[in-house]
């Protein structure tokens, strides 16, 4: 058996099933950004949000099936001193990372986001905990994906080393979304506040406000 021309299409779609998956993500995320920056509440579409969802648990089964798979060959064809490799060790890493993030999406984020019916409606704590698995969520993806197409990455550096930009991206991402979604709070208020305190329309003021008769016993 050719194990390279195996190996290939494996490789293949392992690479398909990342792209599609980081699409979703971007797509989603840059709705969302787009719809708050204009001053949405980021309300939920429940119908996109579960197919969205259903779609990334299978990308994420498939990459775990072929990444298995592209090991599994590796070891076969040169040993099990593939599996000392950091940027191998940092895949599975970022893999195991994005599995635990769907999870708690999955069981906690999601259900939240049902109940509340849109991003900003969701208290506080909720909130945080919402923006801070979507922005591990597409880092991870992203990062998953820099790694597989990062060869030179396998013997330069270490695994502290590849993995050293991964919590500076999720940070900053993570507080990237905190201001965006304090300030889209904050504008809401004062478009509240603005409209409460606006002067009534001068025909408006001259219509006289019937006030209930008493019935006389």
């Amino acid at each position: 058996m050719d194990f390279e021309l195996v190996r290939l299409g494996v490789a293949f779609l392992h690479l398909m099933t990342c792209c599609v998956a980081i699409g979703l993500v971007v797509l989603s995320d840059f709705d969302m950004v787009r719809r708050l920056v204009l001053g949405d509440s980021a309300s939920l579409d429940e119908t996109h949000l579960a197919s969205l969802q259903q779609t990334l648990k299978r990308a994420l089964m498939l990459l775990w099936l072929t990444g298995s798979g592209l090991v599994a060959i590796d070891v076969w064809t040169r040993g099990s001193q593939v599996l000392l490799n950091p940027a191998l060790q940092s895949k599975f890493a970022i893999v195991a990372l994005l599995t635990l993030n769907g999870v708690v999406l999955h069981r906690t984020v999601l259900p939240m986001l049902k109940r509340a019916g849109a991003l900003m409606r969701l208290r506080f704590s909720e909130r945080t905990l919402a923006v801070f698995t979507g922005a591990v969520s597409g880092v991870s993806w992203a990062y998953a994906a820099m790694l597989g197409i990062g060869r030179s990455l396998d013997a330069r550096y270490s695994l502290a080393q590849i993995l050293a930009g991964y919590p500076v991206l999720v940070a900053g991402c993570f507080l990237a979304m905190v201001v965006l979604t304090a300030w889209t709070q904050i504008r809401a208020r004062g478009r509240r506040r603005g409209f409460r305190n606006a002067p009534m329309h001068p025909l408006l003021a001259r219509v006289p406000v019937q006030q209930p008769q008493r019935r006389s016993r």
